[in-house]
């Protein structure tokens, strides 16, 4: 199950919920289909609840956001796209341990 502290990101919040965010925003771009996606859907969720105070955790389903995933020439999944001030400033193209995204966010 899916924590609540991630949001859903689309074509049409981007802006409102990554470009204008007040905290740096981590996006995982996924698709329903993807086993690597699955297998790391946990670890977006313990990141989500766990460092909360930090950064805000947002999905992006490639299937439904085309145009996001054109924008952030994303190729293959999962990409997760890390943001500050509406800027990318990091990008790990696949699924990688907890340790890696969290030493990534406490760089922020």
């Amino acid at each position: 199950m899916a924590s609540e502290n991630i949001v859903i990101i689309t074509n049409e919040n981007f802006e409102s919920e990554v470009v204008n965010s007040d905290k740096p925003v981590m996006v995982d771009f996924w698709a329903n289909w993807c086993g690597p996606c699955k297998g790391l859907a946990p670890i977006i969720d313990e990141i989500a609840n766990e460092y909360s105070d930090k950064v805000k955790v947002g999905k992006v389903d490639v299937d439904a956001n085309g145009e996001l995933s054109m924008k952030f020439r994303v190729m293959s999944i999962p990409t997760v796209i890390f943001f500050k001030n509406g800027e990318q400033i990091a990008r790990e193209v696949g699924a990688f341990p907890k340790e890696k995204y969290a030493e990534i966010i406490n760089s922020l």
